[in-house]
């Protein structure tokens, strides 16, 4: 029968619309597909996009194993890679069978003509090479092989990574996991987006993530062999020359996620081949002893117990202990070592000190410190030590090492302490105890269950140290054979034990020194675990002979795991309030920890009024503290933050302004008048009676009468704009707000002092309530200078709380200009506050230019800071938008060179202001001051910290 030829044409026509249709949903498939190829454009496997996966869509295995919170980054990866990730990342087996189908499909269309190619080039196909890997041991699942040649065959000529100035303000801790700790806030306040978990929590790496992770580019040749997944056909590079490669090559599979995440997260390539090289020595059970011989002769642990006799004893008649004192010092507080060095010296003590490589200025005041006694030595080596860290116990181990090779320095006992110790009984009561207890060590055990104590202090895991960073990458066992202990890692020890430690060539030293370099917190069981297995066991008696200010509450805030894979505690600082504590100590305890001068200096000033007498009344600088921030000759202009260097350069013309503005009346005299010349000396804190009274600003300028360089230094101090509702209502429990960056959970202060912010800042809104009878649910606004409200949230303020903070994640930069932070209660003020965020002056240290600062002050991308928008609520806040402050703001936003400065003194004089300046020298303008005869400079005399000649008896203080 024949159809109507219309319908016949119409039916061929759409039969091409479809052939047509099909071909190009499969030219797009083949796109996707080519375009999340390898990255080594040799082989085209489907699988082996797991490289990009892992720096991109892998944050979810980051967050399960200790990489941390990745802030913003993070929040806005969820956002905006979602789909990406979904369409990349549904498994390494989805992804290689939909690369396969699809890779077929593309060799139907092109005939098979670059694939066939390779296959010729590599001359035997990826079949042969499976056959040859599965060495006839049958399939298995798809596997990672590293491949490491001897020793002597690669040499990374790459330079090493820049080090993180990460804290390693080492403590006693009781860790535990930190998967569920929220950093943004120790109350919860908002609840976070959670990420999906990985659809295989085993799964292996494949060789587009190995290569990605190892640093191999898609161009570059590897000098070490590369790392090959089952199935490849690609044959190893050739080594160097003279060099011949071994037939047979250690392999390893890396199918630990704990590993896997170390990887993915570790910065340079050094460190993952050693992080690889740790886990295969592991797997193939060579990295540490699986069993350890005991020589103590005793069952169990010793239990001695020592007493303090303060009155006259039989130590009088005793030849006096000699201590050889390790100061383990880091930071930047060179005052309160100072005062920590002046309370312990003796002319017949030995004093040996450590000052972390990150360090470089308080190094060169320790240095110039111990120039002046006979009796001081500086490690000539250095660090950097890290919290939790194997480093540590290495760098306690070389400096017993030194001390023991010190022919001149005969010293009885070792005893480390830090710069946030303090001594809480005499020098001549340490010496007259230890003189009675010569044969003891003193060492302080957990007290708990040991299974408890091995679990939560992360023994029974693998970690490894590198790129300043302790890396977990698996489980172990404990050796058997032994007992494990561990405590504190402040200690005393005799020097037969600290002599045996070092120098002993037994089974016990030799393993424990093996199993305790890859373990967290080494320092904290390494000591406790051979004394007591060894010889000495019967010597150990549990007391460090220290008080720690414990508060598990504050101290126990995962604060550093960004350079750990684990979740510590910290001591809390004292305050004056602990006076008594010290005064009433019954078991012999002669130092307590922690004091932080910039935290109480006062504390301090009681107990050193105590140990030695009070200083005389009107002494100068009792009750101020000062702490360097910055110093330009040891630190170098990269030491400051681009956001730092500009607020400093506009604090350094406020003290100008101040300057010129004391000549009133004398328009055409210059002689108080000057201009700045470069970037600032040295910055430093300033705190009188435990509070923060601003920056001292040191800086070169040019008198403009007399044309000469004069040095001068600016004090600055900051404006509380912080604002209670009125009228109030009758149960409003707010008491401040305070917005900044850096915040301190544990001590409940910003170390970002006086809120420095900039455009790429992570600002902080804290706030101080009164305890009540209830609860409330307190609503935070914030507001950017164009009348935008960037983030709004709610916070449950418990009866009893008396501090709650929250970070929401704000997209950057912050538009710069002048912000707003409201608290409300049913949508009723409470109070608020208003805070600047400064645009930048300088980027990367340069003056910034206009495409830079575009960028930097035009505010977040579609003028959003978070995913939701909030522009409904500003009705109900009655915050209209007004376009002239946006035209403003956009003007602003494009402002280089003068213009910019100006902008930058105008909002900064709104919040902080020039309380006075000084000279360091002579000074033209008649009525600058000496900065060496003001109250208040970091050159006024500091009686308390300066060092002194020691007197007859052999004491500085």
């Amino acid at each position: 029968m024949n159809g109507n030829p219309c319908a016949r044409r119409l039916a061929r026509r759409s039969k091409s619309a479809l052939l047509i249709a099909a071909l190009a949903v499969l030219l797009v498939q083949t796109l996707i597909v080519w375009n999340f190829s390898s990255l080594d454009s040799a082989e085209r496997e489907g699988g082996e996009r797991g490289g990009e996966r892992e720096r991109e869509g892998g944050g979810r295995e980051r967050e399960r194993e200790g990489g941390g919170e990745r802030g913003r980054e993070r929040e806005r990866g969820e956002r905006g890679g979602g789909r990406e990730r979904e369409r990349e990342g549904g498994g390494g087996r989805e992804r290689g069978e939909r690369g396969g189908r699809e890779r077929e499909r593309e060799r139907e269309r092109e005939g098979g003509g670059r694939e066939r190619e390779r296959e010729r080039e590599r001359g035997g196909g990826r079949e042969r090479e499976r056959e040859r890997e599965r060495g006839g041991e049958g399939e298995r699942e798809r596997s990672i092989c590293i491949f490491f040649p001897p020793q002597d065959v690669y040499h990374s000529h790459r330079p090493k990574e820049k080090l993180r100035p990460d804290s390693n303000n080492n403590e006693n801790s009781v860790p535990k996991d930190f998967d569920t700790i929220d950093s943004n806030s120790n109350l919860g306040a908002r609840s976070q987006r959670q990420r999906a978990p990985l659809p295989n929590g085993k799964r292996k790496l494949d060789k587009a993530q190995a290569q990605s992770m190892l640093g191999k580019s898609a161009d570059e040749v590897l000098k070490f062999p590369p790392v090959q997944p089952r199935g490849s056909s690609t044959s190893p590079p050739a080594p160097p020359p003279g060099l011949e490669p071994r037939k047979e090559q250690p392999r390893c599979e890396i199918s630990g996620k704990e590993a896997i995440s170390a990887l993915s997260r570790a910065k340079s390539r050094e460190c993952r081949q050693q992080i690889v090289e740790v886990y295969c020595k592991h797997k193939d059970r060579a990295l540490m002893p699986e069993k350890v011989p005991r020589y103590c002769p005793i069952e169990g642990k010793a239990n001695i117990n020592v007493q303090w006799d303060e009155g006259p004893s039989e130590a009088a008649q005793l030849v006096p202990a000699r201590i050889a004192f390790v100061l383990v010092v880091h930071g930047r507080g060179s005052r309160q070592f100072q005062r920590l060095f002046k309370a312990i010296y003796h002319t017949s003590h030995y004093y040996y000190i450590h000052v972390d490589l990150r360090s470089n200025y308080l190094y060169r005041e320790v240095l110039s410190l111990a120039g002046r006694y006979p009796n001081v030595r500086v490690t000539p080596w250095r660090m950097s030590t890290i919290w939790g860290g194997a480093s540590l116990l290495t760098m306690y181990l070389r400096s017993m090492e030194d001390l023991l090779q010190m022919s001149d320095w005969s010293w009885d006992f070792f005893i480390n302490l830090s710069a946030a110790d303090y001594p809480i009984r005499t020098n001549e009561q340490l010496v007259a105890f230890l003189s009675k207890y010569r044969g003891m060590n003193f060492i302080k055990s957990h007290g708990r269950d040991n299974a408890r104590f091995i679990r939560k202090q992360g023994l029974d895991r693998l970690f490894y140290e590198c790129d300043t960073h302790m890396w977990r990458l698996g489980d172990r066992k404990i050796p058997e054979g032994i007992a494990v202990d561990g405590g504190s890692d402040w200690f005393l020890l005799n020097r037969p034990f600290v002599d045996y430690v070092v120098n002993s060539r037994d089974e016990l030293v030799g393993s424990m020194k093996r199993f305790y370099a890859y373990t967290l917190l080494p320092a904290e069981s390494f000591f406790h675990t051979v004394l007591e297995n060894s010889a000495h066991c019967e010597s150990m008696v549990d007391n460090n002979l220290r008080l720690t200010n414990w508060n598990r509450k504050l101290g126990c805030k995962c604060q550093y795991k960004h350079i750990v894979d684990w979740c510590g505690c910290s001591p809390n600082d004292f305050k004056p309030s602990d006076l008594p504590r010290f005064q009433q100590a019954s078991r012999p305890t002669f130092f307590a920890r922690k004091f932080e001068a910039s935290v109480s200096q006062e504390i301090i000033n009681q107990l050193d009024s105590y140990l030695f007498g009070p200083y005389a009344s009107g002494t100068p600088g009792l009750h101020a503290y000062w702490e360097n921030l910055y110093e330009g000759e040891t630190d170098g202009l990269a030491g400051l933050s681009d956001s730092a260097l500009s607020h400093h350069h506009a604090f350094a013309r406020m003290g100008l302004t101040r300057a010129a503005g004391s000549l009133q009346g004398h328009p055409h005299d210059n002689s108080c008048r000057f201009i700045v010349m470069n970037h600032p000396v040295s910055v430093h804190l300033y705190f009188l009676s435990d509070q923060f009274q601003g920056y001292l600003v040191r800086h070169v300028a040019t008198n403009r009468a007399s044309t000469q360089l004069e040095s001068l230094e600016t004090w600055v101090t900051p404006k509380d704009h912080f604002t209670l509702a009125s009228p109030a209502p009758a149960t409003n429990r707010l008491q401040h707000v305070q917005v900044g960056a850096d915040w301190d959970p544990k001590e409940r202060l910003f170390r970002n002092w006086g809120g420095l912010l900039g455009p790429t800042d992570e600002p902080v809104a804290v706030q101080r309530w009164s305890r009540s009878q209830s609860n409330l649910t307190a609503t935070v606004v914030w507001i950017d200078p164009t009348n935008v409200i960037a983030a709004t949230y709610d916070i449950l303020v418990d009866a009893a709380a008396e501090v709650t903070h929250y970070r929401p994640p704000l997209s950057p930069p912050l538009r710069p200009g002048l912000w707003v932070l409201r608290v409300l209660h049913h949508w009723n003020p409470l109070g608020q506050t208003s805070f600047v965020v400064a645009p930048l002056e300088f980027h990367r240290q340069q003056p910034v230019l206009q495409e830079d600062a575009l960028r930097l002050h035009g505010g977040p991308p579609r003028n959003s800071y978070m995913e939701q928008s909030f522009h409904g609520l500003n009705p109900v806040l009655r915050l209209p938008v007004s376009l002239g402050a946006v035209e403003e703001a956009e003007a602003n936003a494009g402002l280089t060179g003068a213009p910019l400065r100006r902008w930058l003194d105008r909002l900064l004089e709104g919040h902080w202001s020039a309380s006075d300046v000084c000279s360091m020298g002579p000074s033209a303008c008649p009525v600058m001051q000496r900065c060496p005869h003001t109250g208040w400079s970091s050159a006024s005399p500091d009686t308390k910290s300066q060092l002194s000649p020691p007197r007859d008896d052999g004491r500085i203080r």
